[in-house]
């Protein structure tokens, strides 16, 4: 049995706001798929049209290749964790595993050495007889997540399982998501507004806006190639610079003399938006004499990377430059020489 999710062109509205609009992906067996976006961009009620939570207004929802929409949520096959983990606290982690096989009728025995998987499956053999309050945040969404895949369903539904966690153990539980899903080879839908945590756990991500897909890839083609200007500001750092075309393939910053070659640009003369990661922009001593000159007005510690930022002479314009702690070599107060990797950047009228 192919164990898959597909939304197709699946519609939702709450009065006049449409939160869902065309919405279609498909997420394949063993394949996680994270839906990213900003609070309100319709990721959550995907996943509640999915679960059964909410009816759509149109299009179709199939699991394993049968549309699901008509049916019940405890008929659909489908394992679902929330944010705020749901364990009942008044049972032990044993019994919070077993519930959901003992409503299926499944015998003590199938019960016992089914718990006994999923336990060391979640790295929790020995809190089998703790309840919820004895154990860490942590370990209480790794039960949730067992208690979800106890059932065995085609399908895994992630709402946000992370947020009420702290920074350390985010990682940290993450990384035991990861490693749980692909050893149980799940199809697996996972909702986050974090970049940072989408592009870590992926294996490909729907970048969402008003309802609407922005971009599927995987994650390195989000970050490196983003489809619209949206994805480019919404995921990761971007320079979000006012810059004019001065004849086809040339850019001039506002206010500064200083003209860029841009590579395959088909844009017309006019104002437009120049986007660029602050890794794409290299920076060096002004001796150089090349590229924009500018002052570097403050500086970001950030262990493996160090982040200045650059006040571009002459104009209102501050750029973000990142490199490598053992490179960067500046100071705030220091003058330094910008060169821009224009076949890294993004020119949009929007």
């Amino acid at each position: 049995m192919n164990r898959n999710i597909e939304f197709r062109d699946v519609a939702k509205s709450f009065g006049a706001v449409r939160a869902l609009v065309n919405f279609a992906i498909r997420v394949d067996e063993g394949e996680l798929v994270t839906l990213l976006g900003p609070s309100g961009c319709g990721k959550s009620t995907a996943l509640r049209v999915a679960a059964g939570f909410e009816v759509c207004d149109s299009g179709d929802v199939l699991i394993g290749g049968t549309s699901v929409v008509a049916l019940p949520a405890s008929k659909r096959g489908i394992g679902m964790v929330f944010q705020n983990y749901s364990l009942f606290p008044h049972l032990t982690v044993h019994e919070n595993l077993e519930f959901g096989m003992k409503v299926r009728k499944m015998s003590r025995s199938q019960r016992t050495a089914r718990v006994g998987e999923l336990l060391d499956l979640v790295r929790l053999a020995g809190l089998a007889e703790r309840y919820p309050h004895q154990i860490s945040g942590g370990q209480q969404q790794r039960v949730a997540l067992a208690r979800a895949l106890a059932i065995e369903p085609q399908v895994l539904l992630l709402d946000e399982p992370l947020s009420a966690l702290d920074a350390t153990v985010r990682v940290e539980v993450r990384e035991e998501i990861r490693r749980i899903q692909r050893t149980s080879g799940i199809a697996t839908v996972f909702v986050t507004h974090d970049q940072e945590e989408a592009l870590a756990i992926s294996d490909r991500i729907c970048v969402m806006c008003d309802g609407r897909v922005e971009q599927i890839a995987t994650p390195h083609v989000v970050y490196r190639s983003p489809a619209t200007p949206f994805v480019a500001r919404f995921v990761g750092k971007v320079n979000d610079l006012a810059v004019e075309m001065t004849a086809s393939s040339r850019v001039r910053l506002r206010g500064h003399a200083l003209e860029f070659s841009v590579p395959q640009s088909e844009m017309q003369s006019g104002e437009a938006r120049l986007l660029i990661r602050p890794e794409d922009i290299r920076v060096t001593s002004s001796a150089g004499g090349e590229g924009l000159q500018g002052r570097v007005d403050g500086l970001q510690f950030g262990g493996a990377t160090t982040s200045l930022d650059v006040a571009i002479a002459g104009t209102n314009h501050v750029v973000r430059v990142s490199d490598s702690t053992r490179a960067m070599q500046f100071g705030i107060g220091d003058t330094v020489s910008l060169a821009f990797d224009m076949e890294r950047a993004l020119l949009t009228r929007e």
